[in-house]
């Protein structure tokens, strides 16, 4: 558990968020992070473990938690155990991209409980049984809605868990970083055109030109301004794009990888685990279920 992965979530840009629901009998996904918010409902899982932040708990039958942006999180099999003639563990995960909603918006007087929802978000948030068995029902027919419908209630669902009574934040205050954030008109130009791109071959010396800067003087500044650097920036987008086909798609491994902008099939399965925490078909596996991309 000392090691943190940090999860390319299958997003895009383009999309508003993705719920995915499915039956389980274990948890072996690991310790993770990622940029987008996460709602999770976990239904029949008395004895798994939850880790937030650096809270460790035993959950019961109804778990709903809302995990904010970057934040270490993981559901572990722990204590549970399925036997034979047992229900399956049902999960209903949401993430949503942490600018869905602009801060503009969310400045609205109408926003403001929604705004301080995102904000407790940043420890992570348990909500009380009767929320959870109120808001049940709304999760499970989100499953089957699309469009801007589904947006509308995934808005009216957050504003409602924001005004819910006997909310718990879970990590402290201390354990949480907002050391993420990054602004600068040269990287988003930079970004953006990464991603527009991801399939094709970048080079360093493209980028920096794009930056106006010399590739010496671009290397440092992506590096500064992201914690990353050019080519681990890079992989990222192309890495979350992989992990959206291999959910998505019956390609091969290696397809996905040679249309993610990988020529290498090797670096692409070693780079994908070291993000990732497991191999690509380990992923495709572990993503089994119905997942619905808005």
């Amino acid at each position: 558990m000392s090691e943190i992965y940090s999860e390319i979530t299958p997003l895009t840009q383009y999309d508003c968020f993705t719920i995915f629901a499915r039956n389980k009998r274990h948890f072996d996904f690991p310790l993770h992070y990622h940029e987008e918010f996460e709602l999770n409902l976990i239904v029949g899982g008395k004895g798994v473990k939850r880790i937030v932040g650096d809270h460790t708990d035993t959950i019961d039958d109804l778990e709903l938690v809302l995990v904010g942006s970057n934040l270490p999180h993981g559901w572990f099999t722990h204590q549970y155990q399925w036997q034979e003639g047992m229900p399956d563990i049902y999960e209903i995960t949401i993430q949503f991209h942490r600018d869905l909603f602009d801060e503009k918006f969310l400045r609205r007087n109408q926003l403001y409980f929604i705004r301080s929802l995102f904000e407790k978000a940043a420890r992570g948030i348990c909500f009380s049984k009767e929320t959870v068995e109120r808001i049940m029902p709304r999760l499970k027919e989100l499953t089957e809605k699309s469009g801007f419908d589904s947006v509308l209630e995934l808005m009216s669902i957050l504003h409602d868990l924001s005004v819910s009574r006997n909310m718990r934040m879970l990590s402290n205050a201390t354990f949480t970083d907002d050391s993420f954030n990054y602004n600068s008109r040269r990287i988003e130009k930079v970004f953006s055109y990464m991603r527009d791109h991801y399939d094709k071959e970048i080079t360093l010396e493209e980028v920096a030109k794009l930056a106006g800067m010399t590739k010496v003087s671009f290397s440092r500044f992506i590096k500064k301004r992201t914690g990353k650097t050019f080519i681990e920036s890079l992989n990222e987008i192309r890495l979350g794009h992989a992990s959206r086909l291999l959910i998505d798609t019956t390609h091969t491994i290696a397809e996905v990888a040679y249309k993610c902008g990988f020529n290498n099939l090797s670096y692409f399965n070693r780079i994908f685990k070291n993000k990732n925490g497991t191999t690509p078909k380990e992923f495709r596996d572990n993503y089994a279920g119905t997942r619905t991309f808005i």
